[in-house]
């Protein structure tokens, strides 16, 4: 429960409202984190807030969060400056299953959503040789509002990346239109895929139900639920989801954990 000291090592600006920053231990060894899990962040004075942990997946070293600042500690968080210290608790929550995967994968990340998904984008680049087809299927508001743009490239090298956005002035050529729309585009093995999706909880139910009507199977499509969370270890309650609790049993479900529960409103 006691966040240890965190230098921010770099600092890069991402969209006009996100940042990527890479954190160092003040003293010891980084954690080693699975693609997935989840970090407590403190920006001390101000408060302490989760962040999903985009960097590298498994191996010790710098911790790297995807940070959008929609309130004063995630604010205070992007602007922190190199030199400047953050305290974090963790890692918590489980992981995605990407190294049970086999056969196709298929990602598909909305907004902020590909930052939880860069470590299973990573880690099936990493296995690629044992993987079948790969693909990222990614959405966003704007143009303007996309993440890891070069790195996207690069990784289209390797893997098939499809990318659209709600609403696009005269300059974009790309696809325009929600994410679902592009998911016939990716082109895996529906009873052989596993499928991994985080992004806007709307629009992770219509792409889980999607897949579903496609033949994917429901316990191979792969969810990261958001809730507000204050402990990350289970005590305070405040990220209860039916009879789970997001921080101990999740953040990462199956669909077919969640299915019902998605159904109900306002849950």
């Amino acid at each position: 429960m006691v966040p240890r000291p965190f230098r921010v090592a770099t600092r890069a600006q991402d969209t006009a409202d996100t940042w990527t920053l890479t954190l160092e231990p003040a003293a010891g060894d980084g954690p080693s984190i699975a693609p997935g899990q989840f970090m407590m962040v403190t920006a001390f004075g101000i408060g302490e807030v989760p962040i999903s942990v985009s960097g590298p997946p498994a191996r010790p070293g710098p911790v790297v969060l995807t940070v959008r600042a929609v309130g004063a500690v995630s604010r205070a968080i992007c602007a922190a400056e190199p030199g400047h210290v953050l305290g974090l608790r963790g890692p918590f929550g489980n992981a995605w299953p990407v190294d049970a995967a086999s056969g196709d994968i298929l990602v598909v990340a909305g907004g902020i959503g590909l930052a939880p998904l860069r470590p299973v984008v990573l880690r099936a680049l990493e296995r690629r040789t044992e993987l079948g087809a790969v693909s990222l299927v990614y959405g966003a508001r704007t143009p303007a509002d996309l993440l890891y743009g070069d790195e996207r490239e690069e990784w289209a090298r390797s893997i098939e990346v499809a990318v659209t956005v709600d609403s696009a002035g005269a300059g974009w050529t790309g696809h325009v239109g929600v994410v679902t729309k592009l998911l016939g585009s990716a082109h895996v093995r529906h009873a052989e895929t596993s499928a991994f999706v985080c992004g806007p909880e709307i629009m992770m139910r219509f792409t889980a139900e999607a897949l579903v009507e496609d033949g994917v199977a429901p316990e191979r499509i792969f969810l990261s639920m958001e809730r507000h969370m204050d402990c990350g270890v289970g005590l305070c309650g405040h990220c209860q989801l039916g009879p789970t609790l997001i921080c101990r049993d999740g953040p990462v479900y199956s669909y077919a954990e969640l299915a019902g529960l998605m159904e109900v409103r306002e849950l």
